[in-house]
């Protein structure tokens, strides 16, 4: 990476997956130690992921991270380490119902909710009525996912987000019934499966994104836009990486994000992020 332009930096967003993590789900070293410099430096690091706690809390404390991590695509922030939950945009319970059933012409979907403490992130129908790469989902995932014999009986308030898991030519006629049934009353997410099969469908509250409750962090830290960094690799981080300071795409990110960014960095596989964050320091 070239070019990068110098910035009052005091916030680095960093997305989790295919970017912060390699292909195989590990954080190399020479990106673990390019977060410790710049959190040296500093700089409030975030990350700013489509996970749930659960399963981003092990790479929060390999990095050591403290603060705020925005977690599902900006539904949530949590305390990176107690898991405390500092802010929320719950899907309206009013919707709740119509969204399950767009939902369910493709499969039975997961309903998340945020009942950390609690042992329970998702409830889901039985599986044998699931496509088959919500399945193995479910079946990686045991204990947290929480059975029900229909979703009609899962909560409908507090509602993280519905979200389906299945092949890309199921899920993106589905997206447009969504759109033209709900329209802007939810927000959709289109994104790459990337420690399973196929693509995932989230319906989340209108106007919900990574950047939106990543200004929200950043405004109660005296932060201005212009005073981020983000990088990222998936269209779920398309707008943080155009409306931050600087926006930096991975070697690996799809075209939408690398169009969007100020500039492209190496890949998840080459240290991208140790990379990046080189450049701004």
């Amino acid at each position: 990476m070239s070019g990068a332009r110098t910035i009052d930096l005091r916030l680095l967003a960093l997305d989790a997956d295919g970017t912060l993590a390699d292909p195989q789900g590990h954080v190399r070293p020479a990106v673990r130690e390019a977060v410790a410099r710049v959190r040296e430096a500093g700089v409030l690091v975030v990350v700013c992921t489509g996970r749930r706690y659960r399963t981003v809390k092990p790479l929060l404390d390999e990095l050591e991270l403290e603060g705020p991590v925005v977690l599902h695509n900006g539904v949530l922030v949590k305390d990176a380490a107690s898991g405390e939950t500092l802010a929320d945009a719950f899907l309206p319970a009013s919707l709740y119902t119509p969204a399950l059933e767009l939902m369910r012409s493709v499969a039975p979907p997961l309903v998340y909710v945020d009942r950390y403490f609690e042992g329970i992130d998702v409830f889901h129908e039985p599986k044998d009525r699931c496509h088959a790469f919500q399945a193995e989902y479910l079946d990686a995932n045991p204990g947290v996912a929480h059975p029900v014999e229909t979703l009609a009986e899962a909560p409908g308030e507090a509602v993280v987000m519905i979200s389906s898991m299945a092949d890309a030519d199921s899920l993106l006629p589905l997206r447009g019934r969504i759109e033209s049934n709900l329209g802007g009353q939810v927000q959709t997410n289109f994104i790459m499966n990337k420690n399973y099969q196929g693509h995932i469908l989230e319906i989340t509250r209108a106007q919900v994104s990574k950047w939106s409750a990543l200004e929200a962090v950043a405004r109660e830290q005296g932060i201005a836009p212009e005073q981020i960094a983000a990088i990222g690799d998936d269209t779920n981080d398309t707008e943080m990486i155009a409306r931050s300071g600087v926006g930096i795409a991975m070697g690996n990110a799809v075209d939408e994000v690398k169009e969007a960014a100020d500039l492209v960095t190496e890949s998840n596989e080459r240290d991208g992020v140790a990379a990046a964050i080189e450049q701004l320091l």
